[in-house]
């Protein structure tokens, strides 16, 4: 391969990668807070780009109303997935609260294809579509953008979960929810809020990489699949390494995908999954306590 295509596909890495990380986050925000792993995560992102389709398309709200708008309707139904599904579980454990998430994203999905259909809807561009040249290699204005929107919300979680009581009170619940809840902190009520940022999270990123890629109905599940490859790669509960690992693994899929092994890109997540489990269950940024799945 050329220097000019080494450099695109990994411009086009970095991109997808800001999204699996954003997917990732999702994953530990809820992971954190109750121990459970949400596969529900990818429909959070696929959600987030339907509603902008609707909002913008159909209902004629400009760019800059329709972004927060969409966030806020797929927050809204992180809400109801924690209120109406997960709460009302009695004596829940891991496993079964896997297998009601994976059915909670059934739900979802077979729901926004019947609204919706099963055709593939396209999104305007954030600002110009006119690419920007780098060392021969194109990077379209939305790709910044998607980097610029992946670094506000890590540093703005970074912030919360640091400066904030309400952030330290989540942080509390991943510790030890027994003892949060002896020093008066709600941990129901910290469930129910790491629920909304996480589908916030993953809204924020499906209406942000929607102008590049397209959105469908079945969207979500591959990003739910990859996302949950890189918050496994950089450890289970560490957001830093979230972000790490979405990028490793979408430079790899990119560059891949200009290679003749180009149709099998879309394992790429999966065998980086299948090596970290066999060799450091952990991941290259988690502790002893993250290679483990705690009870809820």
């Amino acid at each position: 391969m050329s220097g000019e295509l080494i450099l695109q596909l990994l411009f086009t890495g970095i991109t997808v990668g800001c999204i699996y990380g954003l997917v990732a986050i999702g994953f530990n925000i809820i992971y954190n807070a109750t121990g459970i792993i949400n596969f529900a995560q990818g429909e959070f992102v696929m959600l987030g780009g339907m509603c902008a389709v609707w909002l913008h398309g159909d209902v004629g709200l400009p760019m800059f109303v329709t972004f927060p708008a969409a966030v806020l309707i797929v927050t809204g139904v992180g809400i109801l997935l924690e209120r109406l599904i997960i709460r009302p579980v009695k004596n829940p454990n891991v496993l079964s609260m896997i297998i009601i998430t994976i059915g909670a994203s059934i739900f979802i999905k077979g729901a926004v294809m019947i609204i919706g259909g099963k055709q593939t809807f396209p999104l305007p561009h954030f600002s110009s579509e006119e690419p920007i040249r780098i060392g021969g290699a194109a990077i379209l204005p939305q790709d910044l953008w998607v980097l610029g929107i992946t670094a506000a919300i890590v540093v703005g979680l970074g912030l919360f979960f640091e400066r904030t009581l309400t952030g330290k009170a989540i942080r509390a619940c991943a510790f030890n929810r027994r003892a949060a809840s002896l020093v008066g902190i709600n941990v129901s009520w910290m469930v129910l809020l790491s629920f909304a940022l996480s589908a916030a999270v993953g809204a924020a990123a499906g209406v942000a990489v929607t102008p590049i890629t397209l959105i469908s109905y079945d969207r979500g599940t591959m990003l739910a699949l990859k996302g949950f490859s890189a918050a496994v790669l950089g450890g289970l509960g560490n957001s830093t390494g979230a972000v790490v690992a979405g990028f490793v693994i979408g430079i790899l899929e990119s560059l891949s995908a200009g290679s003749p092994l180009s149709h099998y890109k879309d394992a790429v997540a999966l065998v980086v999954l299948m090596g970290v489990l066999f060799v450091r269950p952990s991941g290259l940024f988690g502790g002893a306590e993250a290679g483990r799945l705690k009870k809820f």
